[in-house]
């Protein structure tokens, strides 16, 4: 296989199993995002607080996993990809804990932050290990694959978090998520080989750990791709952070209820995700991208006209908010192939300032939903279309930009 020609002659473990744990590493962002999202509102008035203060959990989360990924991207890339994974998983488990004994909302906040950065080992690694063993031109199949595991999480997530938020109280969706990141880890430390060897110019110097990121900022085609990942994950982030107060609390709908709803929007990328597969028979990955960010584009725009009038019907909301969510099951395998295409070298590293662009557009978004006094579905509608304008013109711009001469491993 050439994939594992490409990998120092490491011999690939069961292609099955191994996208099963990259998918579950994967999961660790809508998991630990989706499960809890029913309680918002709740939490704001369980602590007496703002809906901007309780966004912040969201927008601390994300500046944790962007942060983190740096981190953990460099370590992956210095000392392999297993070791660093467990670390993180390890301190996913112990703040999760932590979440759920919360006194403060303040508290709260800053644990969230601390679970970002676990949770981000598992996000920047697994798209580390698929660079290791497989060629550019097989890797948006295996992310296709690895969302269908992934898709599992933001369908069943909401639903069950609205249900324990009912049944059991808010403290209880932490501690299931400490049981799942417990499972996690056990699942990588008995099933997961080590996919990388370093070598001597991984060094975690801080001049070549700078030297090294100041190259992936100066490669336009990588930073543009990433660009568009970046804005349109932001505006799925949007939709994420916005959504309970839009539909809890400006459509009433019963937070037990409200899981269907996102598990519908997440029902559609796990779908979209699977007939890129198909795509992939006929199209580039560049043809592709082009097709459905200028549908999401339109999609937004839909949304931000109907949210204008602020006595439209709450499926003029959903239509729009399904035909985006669904679009990045078809953004994010491609973009992320083709940001990574050239990046054989320091896939570690490359793959964390792509993780870090995208949540930091998440915790843009988050803090702008909260922030703007205009009612949800409009600020919703706002923010999600100037992603994808950014998203649009990122495009335009990488595909003037030449094709990588790509290169393997020595």
């Amino acid at each position: 296989m050439e994939g594992t020609r490409r990998s120092q002659g490491k011999i690939l473990p069961h292609k099955r199993r191994l996208i099963f744990i990259l998918g579950m590493l994967s999961a660790f962002g809508p998991m630990s995002i989706d499960m809890y999202l029913p309680s918002l509102p709740t939490l704001t008035r369980f602590f007496s607080t703002s809906h901007l203060t309780v966004q912040l959990t969201l927008a601390s989360f994300f500046v944790g996993i962007s942060l983190g990924q740096l981190f953990f991207g460099t370590l992956s890339d210095r000392f392999g990809r297993k070791g660093p994974l467990l670390l993180g998983l390890m301190l996913y488990v112990l703040s999760s804990a932590g979440c759920a004994l919360a006194p403060s909302i303040g508290m709260l906040v800053a644990l969230r932050f601390v679970q970002g950065l676990g949770a981000c080992a598992g996000i920047v690694i697994s798209r580390a290990v698929v660079r290791d063993l497989f060629p550019p031109r097989e890797a948006p199949h295996i992310f296709a694959a690895m969302i269908l595991v992934m898709g599992l999480a933001p369908i069943v997530a909401p639903l069950v978090g609205g249900y324990l938020l009912v049944c059991l109280g808010w403290q209880s969706i932490f501690w299931l998520l400490t049981v799942f990141g417990i499972g996690i880890l056990c699942l990588v430390y008995l099933g997961l080989t080590e996919s990388h060897v370093p070598t001597a110019e991984h060094s975690l110097e801080i001049k070549t750990v700078l030297r090294r990121y100041h190259a992936l900022l100066l490669d336009k085609r990588f930073m543009a791709f990433s660009l568009v990942y970046a804005m349109c994950y932001g505006g799925m982030f949007a939709y994420i952070a916005g959504s309970p107060f839009v539909f809890i609390d400006l459509y009433r709908v019963p937070a037990s209820s409200f899981g269907w709803i996102f598990g519908a929007n997440a029902l559609g990328l796990v779908l979209m995700a699977q007939f890129n597969r198909i795509l992939h028979r006929r199209y580039t990955a560049e043809g592709i991208l082009q097709t459905i960010v200028s549908v999401q584009g339109l999609a937004a725009l839909l949304l931000l006209v109907s949210a204008l009038n602020s006595g439209i019907s709450m499926i003029a909301i959903i239509l729009p908010l399904f035909v985006y969510v669904a679009g990045i099951g078809l953004v994010g395998p491609n973009v992320t192939a083709l940001a990574m295409a050239s990046q054989s070298r320091h896939a570690g590293s490359a793959s964390a300032l792509l993780g870090a662009m995208q949540f930091t557009a998440a915790s843009f978004s988050a803090i702008v939903i909260g922030s703007l006094t205009i009612h949800s579905a409009l600020a919703l509608g706002i923010t999600i279309f100037g992603c994808a304008s950014i998203a649009g013109i990122a495009l335009l711009y990488a595909r003037t930009l030449p094709e990588p001469i790509l290169r393997t491993k020595n």
